[in-house]
């Protein structure tokens, strides 16, 4: 089978190569998805750079996510999967630019049946994560501002969407004029361009000078550290990403002084379910979903989706061969929306 395989760290188009290797066997409890469509992520990026701490596996390696498609084989245990069209996640976060893809069932689901390949390969992880930081972490409420940065990307757009749907007050950044007026046609009270100065003195302003009450975060570094300073006393930052810089994963926390006369409130989020959370117990640090989570917040989002309050933005879409050179777009802040691969 084909598959984008990392090789040598560096831009995508340097790092990744075509290989025909195996096609890969489900083992008990897994399933194995034929993908028809995959789509673009910063993480991505950031793997072939070298710089993704958190799935960094031994080179060669093939990259990828997130995956579209039907399962057409499944290990011992997990025959209900067999022949579902879904979204899934691959296995231990890589794999998913290849012709066959293993999975766990935890981290799959079905997909919407009024969407089309294209459009539910756009739908799974922008609002599920959205979701989560907006909701179930970020405890939105109606008539709160709320601060949604990169707004114009992939999960911004999702995030937007449903703040608006929320009831809740949206400004959203973006890098130029016409991400702004996009986030502004999602619903957005307000856009900034972050490329022309100080946001947060922008954003003071916007609010009459209260800020806002909730910060959806896909950024990290600076940002964040700005984003604080144009908050209300009370409200909750929640960090989903680091798409400035990967480093800022890992970096020294923000200055105590800040977080005392802020009087705000940080929290992570992480879009990861398990069926069984308490074996990840003894990994210091880290708390996972439990699956029946996630079949809540797609019960939720499908909802939406049916009644129209919610819709995946494509931004565009891209043969699998082509596909170093569209990270290389996504990775210089050229796309909108999600990128879909066609596979």
């Amino acid at each position: 089978m084909r598959a984008w395989r990392v090789h040598q760290y560096g831009r995508p188009s340097e790092a990744l190569r075509l290989d025909d290797i195996d096609e890969p066997v489900p083992e008990t409890g897994k399933i194995r998805v034929a993908p028809t469509r995959t789509v673009l992520n910063f993480n991505e990026i950031d793997g072939c750079h070298g710089r993704y701490r958190t799935v960094n596996p031994d080179l060669p390696y093939t990259l990828g996510m997130e995956v579209l498609g039907t399962v057409d084989a499944v290990g011992d245990g997990a025959e209900e999967w067999l022949g579902r069209r879904v979204h899934a996640t691959a296995e231990s976060a890589f794999g998913g630019y290849a012709d066959k893809v293993i999975c766990q069932p935890d981290m799959v689901f079905d997909a919407p049946e009024s969407l089309d390949d294209t459009e539910a390969a756009a739908f799974f992880f922008p609002f599920h994560l959205s979701w989560l930081g907006l909701h179930e972490r970020g405890q939105v409420q109606p008539g709160e501002w709320v601060l949604i940065h990169a707004a114009a990307g992939g999960v911004g757009s999702a995030a937007v969407q449903l703040a608006v749907d929320a009831g809740a007050r949206v400004i959203g950044t973006a890098g130029s004029e016409d991400k702004c007026e996009f986030v502004r046609s999602l619903g957005a009270e307000a856009a900034v361009n972050y490329r022309d100065g100080d946001f947060a003195t922008e954003v003071r302003d916007i609010t009459g000078g209260a800020g806002v009450d909730l910060v959806f975060d896909g950024v990290g570094g600076e940002v964040t550290e700005a984003s604080i300073r144009c908050m209300t006393r009370g409200g909750r930052l929640m960090i989903i990403g680091f798409a400035s810089k990967i480093e800022a994963e890992d970096a020294v926390g923000l200055p105590p002084r800040l977080l005392c006369f802020s009087q705000v409130s940080i929290g992570g989020v992480l879009l990861a379910y398990s069926s069984n959370p308490a074996l990840y117990g003894g990994m210091a640090g880290f708390n996972i979903n439990p699956r029946s989570l996630g079949d809540r917040i797609h019960e939720e989002l499908c909802e939406r989706l049916s009644e129209g309050r919610i819709a995946p933005l494509v931004g565009g879409t891209v043969p699998f061969e082509e596909l170093p050179a569209a990270l290389e777009q996504m990775e210089d802040r050229l796309t909108t929306g999600r990128i879909v691969v066609v596979c």
